[in-house]
C-alpha cells in the first residue's frame, strides 16, 4: 500500500458503460509514486457495484505496474451481451412475387420464347406452406450482475384466403381444392379454381398449363399450347394451337386450324365453327356454324345444326350420330361420315390393316429366303454361316407369324363391336350433296345425287335411307 494521503477512490475513477456491459477505469491525481495492490483495486470496484465479468488478470497486471495505465482508460470488466431472439417467417414452397416473365432455358442452352407462364399450379391437399416459429433469445447480463433481457423473436401468423386450410397447430397450410397459389391484397395466401388471361395466348404469356379451369378473353395465336385439367372458356378464337382440357373446351368465335394444331377434350368442344382444324371430343362436338374441311372425332355425337349448320370437306367420326342442316356440296366435295364405333376403335383398325400388310410382305421376303437356303442345303452348299442365317429366319417367321395372328384376333374384337350400332345415324335436316360417303359399322354408301330432309341407319346388314317427317 502506498502512502496515499486520500482514499484510493480520489485517484481512481470507474465508468460503466451505458448498456452495462464493460466497465472501465482511469487514475487521476496520480504522481510517480502511485502504488495499489489488488485487494484495493478489487474493494474499489465493488463500491462502485462491479460484481461481475471483472478480469482479474488485467488489475493484477494494473496492481504490479500502475504507471503503464496511468494516462489510459482501461476495462477491468466484460458482461455478457443478450443474443437477441429470431423472428418467425412464412416458408413459402411457391414463388408468388415475381419480378418478371423469363423464357425458358433448355438443356442445351437454346431458349423457348413460349414457354414463359409459370402458374404455381398445386393440387388439393398440397403443401402450400409452413410457418417457422420464432425463437427465444438468450438473456446477458450486466456487470452490476443485472440480468439483460433479450427480445424475444416476433411470431409470424398465416394471412388466410381463400380455399387453403391449416392444420390443428397452424404450422402448416394446404390447398383445400386443385388449382393455383396466389398472394392478394394485404399478402393473404388462397387458391383459386380458375386463370384467366385478359387477351391473347401470345409471346406475352406462352403457353400455358394449368390444374383447374382456364379463361381466355381474347384469342388463342398459332403454335401456342394450353392445357388444362378442368375446362377452358375462350372469348376469341384458335387458330394453329393445341389444346387439351380434361373438361370441356368452349370457344366463342371458331377453330382456324390452318391444319396444324389439335383441339382435344375429354367431354364436349362448343365452337361457333370450324376450319381446317383437327377436333376431338371424348363426348359430343357441337357446332353452330359449319364444318369445313376438318378432322373430327367424336365419342358420342358431332352436332352442327345452327341456321348454316353445314359439313363440307374432311372426315367426321362420331360413336353414335352426326346431325346437320347441309352435308356437302354442289362441287361433290368429297365428305365422309362415319358413325358407330369410337373413333379410336375405327383408327385402331386402320393400323391393323396397316401392320397386317407389312407381315404380309416380311412373310413372302422370308419364305423366299429360306427357300433358297432349302435349295443350297440340298446341293450340299449351305456353310454354317448360312445355316445360323436359315435358324434366324426361322425364329423371325415364327415370331412374325405370332405377331399377325394377335394383329388378326384383335381386328375380329373390333369388327365384333362395329355390329353393335343401333344408336348409329347420320341426319340431313337439309340437303346431301353427292361426293358424300357415310360408313356405319362395317358398312359403306356413297351419295351420288343430291338428297333432303333424311337420315341413314343401319338395317338387317345395309345402310338404309329414311325420310324424316
Amino acid at each position: 500500500m502506498s502512502d496515499q494521503t486520500f482514499p484510493l477512490d480520489f485517484y481512481i475513477n470507474v465508468t460503466v458503460s451505458n448498456d452495462k456491459l464493460t466497465a472501465t477505469i482511469h487514475f487521476t491525481n496520480c504522481d510517480e509514486d502511485f502504488k495499489c495492490s489488488k485487494a484495493q483495486l478489487d474493494a474499489v470496484l465493488k463500491t462502485n457495484f462491479i460484481i461481475y465479468g471483472v478480469q482479474h488478470e488485467v488489475l493484477n497486471n494494473i496492481a504490479n505496474n500502475p504507471h503503464q495505465y496511468l494516462k489510459s482508460k482501461t476495462i477491468v470488466a466484460s458482461g455478457d451481451t443478450p443474443v437477441e431472439g429470431e423472428s418467425g417467417y412464412i416458408n413459402f414452397l411457391f414463388e408468388l412475387k415475381r419480378k418478371g416473365k423469363k423464357p425458358l432455358e433448355m438443356e442445351d442452352g437454346t431458349v423457348d420464347y413460349k414457354e414463359v407462364a409459370n402458374i404455381n399450379n398445386v393440387r388439393k391437399g398440397e403443401l402450400i406452406a409452413e410457418r417457422i416459429v420464432a425463437k427465444d433469445g438468450i438473456n446477458g447480463k450486466a456487470v452490476t450482475g443485472e440480468v439483460l433481457f433479450a427480445k424475444t423473436g416476433k411470431e409470424d401468423r398465416f394471412k388466410i384466403g381463400k380455399n387453403v386450410v391449416m392444420d390443428a397447430d397452424k404450422v402448416f397450410l394446404f390447398a383445400a381444392i386443385d388449382g393455383m397459389v396466389v398472394s392478394t391484397d394485404r399478402e393473404k395466401i388462397n387458391v383459386f379454381p380458375i386463370f384467366e388471361v385478359n387477351g391473347d395466348v401470345d409471346y406475352n404469356t406462352g403457353n400455358i398449363d394449368f390444374v383447374g379451369t382456364i379463361v381466355i378473353r381474347g384469342n388463342v395465336r398459332s403454335g401456342f399450347k394450353v392445357k388444362a385439367d378442368g375446362d377452358i372458356r375462350i372469348i376469341g378464337s384458335v387458330e394453329g394451337a393445341e389444346l387439351d382440357a380434361a373438361g370441356s373446351i368452349e370457344i366463342s368465335a371458331g377453330i382456324i386450324g390452318q391444319n396444324k394444331g389439335l383441339v382435344k377434350a375429354g367431354k364436349n368442344v362448343k365452337t361457333a365453327f370450324i376450319q381446317d382444324g383437327i377436333v376431338e371430343a371424348g363426348e359430343d362436338v357441337l357446332v353452330s356454324q359449319s364444318i369445313m374441311h376438318s378432322t373430327i372425332r367424336a365419342g358420342k355425337d358431332v352436332i352442327c345444326q345452327g341456321v348454316k349448320g353445314l359439313i363440307v370437306g374432311g372426315m367426321i367420326q362420331a360413336g353414335e350420330k352426326v346431325a346437320a342442316r347441309t352435308i356437302g356440296n354442289s362441287m361433290a366435295t368429297n365428305t365422309v361420315i362415319e358413325v358407330g364405333v369410337l373413333p379410336e376403335l375405327r383408327n385402331e383398325m386402320l393400323q391393323l390393316r396397316g401392320q397386317l400388310r407389312v407381315h404380309m410382305e416380311t412373310l413372302e421376303k422370308t419364305d423366299k429366303a429360306l427357300g433358297m437356303l432349302d435349295q443350297m442345303a440340298a446341293a450340299g452348299l449351305l456353310s454354317p454361316e448360312k445355316v445360323s442365317m436359315k435358324i434366324r429366319l426361322a425364329n423371325s417367321k415364327k415370331q412374325t407369324i405370332d405377331e399377325q395372328n394377335q394383329c388378326k384376333d384383335r381386328v375380329l374384337e373390333i369388327e365384333k363391336s362395329l355390329e353393335d350400332t343401333e344408336k348409329a345415324r347420320v341426319e340431313v335436316a337439309s340437303m346431301m350433296y353427292g361426293g358424300t360417303k357415310i360408313v356405319i359399322g362395317r358398312y359403306t354408301k356413297f351419295i351420288k345425287d343430291p338428297i333432303s330432309r333424311v337420315y341413314f341407319r343401319l338395317l338387317d346388314g345395309d345402310i338404309v335411307m329414311m325420310t324424316i317427317r
